[in-house]
């Protein structure tokens, strides 16, 4: 396969940037997204030029680090697939891919697709710890959880805070983030006592890291690698307003 990427470049956050287009050959269709990206860095830095800044990890689809928008999408067009487990045999040979980082005011760029996304590191400090009796492991089952709560819960737990929510939204809101951190708790009875301050402190912490509000539009969900639900914030709403009464 033959490719023409155009990449955002930026050296910092204070940088301008500008989209640089560059021509990748003899892809291979069983590389993944990254694997591409990492054929261009090796050829860019023999020919001495500084190579593509992007964030990896694990490359499984696990860690939430991977992030960019390809072809005007987070994750870009496959759903329920995270960055580097996208696929070049998803794209046709001659393709032209438009590659660009997280858009968020709270996301600032770091350098080229690289953004710091410590807010949502902050967001889940707000929500402080959970009381729970410290010593040897309990019977099992010996705290019972209903099997929607428990589903629910674990559905809300797959989050992986990569932040394509954010990068989605038309209102850079972190609200699907926030929720599926607030609701894999909140459904939980070990996360009961500090329920309502946890829903408030957390969700102060979002406003105060400058995202914005949600309008249920869902564009959030429709890229979520983890298809977290947009129920996650009608729950989060309900916890809030019930502790703020």
């Amino acid at each position: 396969m033959n490719l023409t990427l155009k990449v955002w470049r930026q050296n910092g956050p204070d940088d301008r940037g500008r989209m640089v287009t560059y021509r990748v050959e003899d892809v291979s269709p069983d590389m993944s997204f990254l694997e591409m990206l990492d054929v261009l860095n090796e050829r860019l830095i023999l020919d001495g030029d500084d190579p593509i800044a992007f964030d990896h990890d694990c490359r499984e689809g696990i860690c939430g680090m991977c992030g960019m928008v390809i072809n005007g999408v987070a994750h870009g067009e496959q759903r329920a697939t995270t960055t580097c487990q996208l696929h070049m045999r998803h794209f046709a040979d001659g393709a032209t891919i438009t590659i660009e980082p997280w858009r968020a005011a709270p996301f600032p760029v770091v350098k080229d697709l690289v953004v710091d996304r410590g807010a949502f590191d902050r967001i889940i400090q707000a929500g402080g710890f959970i009381s729970v009796p410290a010593g040897s492991a309990p019977d099992a089952h010996s705290i019972p959880v209903k099997k929607e709560d428990a589903d629910d819960a674990f559905d809300a737990a797959t989050c992986i805070g990569c932040g394509a929510c954010v990068a989605a939204c038309p209102n850079g809101s972190a609200s699907l983030f926030t929720a599926a951190k607030i609701t894999h708790l909140g459904l939980l009875p070990q996360g009961q006592p500090e329920r309502d301050a946890r829903a408030v402190a957390m969700i102060e912490q979002m406003d105060a890291e400058g995202f914005g509000g949600c309008t249920n539009t869902g564009e959030c969900t429709a890229v979520c690698p983890k298809g977290i639900s947009l129920d996650t914030i009608s729950r989060m709403n309900r916890d809030y307003l019930k502790a703020v009464k």
